[in-house]
């Protein structure tokens, strides 16, 4: 007989947070979770060791939102520093109707956007603040924002901080704290810089980690297509028009444009994710992709940090990546949360011995790289048959 799962009320979630939990279809923890709401419902500090699409943001959103109390104008009681405005609006989003359901204002801070809301947001005495730290640091030394009463504070994707070079301006905003307060800590990797973090800024953490699980090859299906330069748009697009979510990973901004206008004139819902668009068209597009309105996003491996949306069935390397790494974190982003997931490389005939030596890296040599055309069959359901059998 199995043993029941375990539920957000067994962690110690209040009865109205498991409510809304409830209310939109969550009802049992993610591992990551699992190991960190008890202690950091309790008061401790917590530092946890998980990758994005992991279930961090209930981890300490849950915690916190249980001890927040009422903001004051220009004064919030918590924050969350994030390294992306990306992932600020996505963990805004996931912790909005926890905070609303007690009353409390969430406000959201990033770059790239007009200074007079968020200014208004802090004067209206938002309780929980979600930003990226150089956009709090201008206000802050502004007068518009004070962190004198700050009880909680959470860092999430601490390493992508390191990575982005922001680890200057988080520490700036964690000096001008002078309250006692919890500070919870996530996590990819937690040696070197991040250790010093955490040694310097929490005290007594509960370590915790979520065991990795070989995401790179056994939870996911892998396809290798031979492509013709002419066809090769149209490939792509036949693989979207054929799944739900696709997203697509290009090397280059320019060509994530040029991608994006291929698709759309063979009628593929796409739009383009990368540095050089405007914020607002950056956040609907990613926006329409979360709600279903897009077959396809196209985007740049600095665009797609933070990028923390489920449901991705498919990721094409329109462009092989430079180096395994890439491809393991490109393609791990359609096999969240235990899902399986489908990752296809397309490969012109100049690339094929770089794509040989990245499958011997990745162990997924056994694979031949199968020649196809967008009108292939094949192309409708990659997953239903084996590219050996191609030979």
């Amino acid at each position: 007989m199995c043993a029941p799962m375990t539920t957000f009320a067994d962690l110690g979630v209040p009865e109205d947070l498991v409510g809304v939990l409830a209310a939109d279809g969550i009802e049992h923890p993610f591992p990551i979770q699992e190991l960190t709401i008890p202690d950091a419902i309790a008061g401790r500090d917590v530092c946890g060791k998980a990758k994005t699409g992991s279930g961090k943001t209930l981890a300490f959103g849950l915690p916190l939102i249980d001890r927040l109390e009422q903001g004051s104008p220009k004064r919030p009681r918590a924050l969350v520093m994030v390294p992306t405005r990306e992932l600020a609006i996505q963990v805004a989003e996931v912790l909005e109707p926890l905070a609303a359901s007690r009353g409390h204002q969430t406000l959201t801070v990033y770059g790239g956007a007009g200074f007079d809301e968020q200014v208004k947001g802090f004067a209206d005495g938002a309780s929980l603040v979600v930003a990226t730290p150089g956009r709090l640091i201008d206000l802050i030394q502004r007068g518009e924002a004070e962190l004198n009463q700050i009880s909680c504070v959470v860092l999430d994707e601490a390493d992508r901080m390191a990575d982005m070079g922001f680890l200057p301006q988080v520490e700036w905003v964690l000096r001008h704290i002078d309250t006692q307060h919890q500070t919870l800590l996530f996590s990819a990797t937690l040696d070197g810089v991040i250790d010093g973090l955490v040694k310097r800024y929490q005290h007594d953490p509960v370590f915790m980690e979520v065991e990795e699980k070989a995401v790179t090859v056994e939870q996911m299906t892998h396809r290798f297509i031979q492509v013709h330069e002419m066809d090769k748009a149209k490939v792509a697009g036949a693989i979207a028009k054929a799944s739900q979510r696709t997203l697509i990973f290009t090397n280059t901004k320019r060509a994530a444009d040029r991608l994006t206008r291929d698709l759309e004139d063979i009628d593929v819902r796409v739009k383009a994710v990368h540095g050089d668009l405007p914020q607002k068209a950056r956040e609907k597009g990613i926006a329409d992709f979360a709600a279903g309105r897009l077959d396809a996003l196209v985007a740049s491996d600095v665009a797609a940090r933070g990028l923390d949306i489920d449901e991705i069935d498919v990721v094409i390397h329109f462009d092989p990546p430079p180096e395994h790494k890439t491809y393991l974190h490109r393609s791990g982003r359609t096999a969240r949360a235990g899902t399986k997931g489908l990752a296809v490389t397309l490969v012109l005939w100049n690339e094929e011995l770089v794509v040989k030596r990245l499958q011997r890296r990745l162990g997924l040599d056994d694979l031949p790289i199968v020649e196809m055309f967008s009108n292939d069959e094949r192309l409708a359901d990659l997953v239903a048959w084996d590219p050996r059998d191609a030979i």
